[in-house]
């Protein structure tokens, strides 16, 4: 007979138990991947496929999803059971940005969108002002934007009012693989959001996409990072298990730091 007592709890996988929700839709993966840079639809699809991300972002001006005459991304990547997330790189102006996400919608009916308004080529930073403005017209027009934008608070509070479903603010420059270069702000926007917080560019590698998930974040958002991995599949394996890793320590909570040493083992009773 089993002591049922003494046995232990039975583990739940995160990707059952634990899921995220944005403007009403409910995900379990919390890495979200890119459909740039990769060296054929084929690889790019076998990288979405290792990641487990449910939800692909798509550069309306550069991918093609509309012409059948040329290779479309959606015969490598089913839009039936990946969530596409067109977006508005290369974007400069709130105009742009707008007639962009239009254009996505009359051509496959999407109003969850990825916003971002760049202010300038060399850094690609996200241009605020901008941004905010673009942000309220969308959400005055039914879209449902996600907003790329600077690691500041304030910021993404003002863009949760104008109507963001979710603020994702930068780690680093876009495709620089820099890491998260402003844990404190990132944590602060985290604490001040009522939207899904996602740390969106800059990651560069595993271990620090599970800092941006250790910092609270409800996910995280990739593409230079797989796609120019000298393996980028596996490097999609890599960061799937890196999310999930950072999701379960910032749960679990961790330890508290402390200025010198701690033994493992009590030191009373020693022999």
């Amino acid at each position: 007979m089993t002591d049922t007592a003494s046995a232990p709890a039975p583990t739940t996988p995160a990707d059952a138990a634990d899921t995220w929700t944005v403007a009403g839709r409910t995900f379990t993966s919390r890495l979200i991947v890119g459909t740039g840079k990769y060296k054929d639809f084929e690889q790019n699809a076998a990288a979405v496929e290792a990641s487990g991300a449910e939800i692909v972002t798509v550069a309306v001006r550069r991918v093609n999803v509309s012409d059948p005459k040329a290779p479309m991304l959606t015969d490598y990547i089913d839009p039936k059971k990946i969530t596409y997330l067109p977006n508005t790189a290369g974007c400069f102006t709130a105009e742009d940005a707008i007639r962009t996400l239009r254009l996505a919608r009359e051509a496959g009916g999407w109003d969850l969108v990825k916003l971002e308004v760049l202010g300038e080529a060399r850094t690609l930073y996200p241009d605020m002002r901008e941004t905010l403005k673009a942000t309220e017209i969308l959400a005055k027009e039914g879209f449902l934007p996600m907003v790329y934008c600077v690691d500041d608070p304030i910021a993404a509070k003002q863009l949760e009012e104008a109507g963001a479903v979710a603020v994702m603010p930068l780690g680093a420059p876009i495709g620089s693989g820099l890491g998260i270069q402003n844990q404190v702000t990132v944590r602060l926007i985290v604490e001040g959001a009522k939207v899904p917080v996602l740390v969106d560019a800059g990651v560069g590698t595993a271990s620090e996409a599970a800092v941006a998930m250790e910092l609270g974040c409800d996910g995280v958002l990739m593409n230079t990072a797989i796609a120019e991995a000298k393996n980028p599949v596996r490097m999609a394996l890599a960061m799937r298990l890196a999310v999930e890793a950072g999701r379960h320590a910032y749960l679990s909570g961790r330890m508290a730091k402390r200025r010198y040493a701690d033994p493992s083992s009590p030191l009373s009773g020693m022999i």
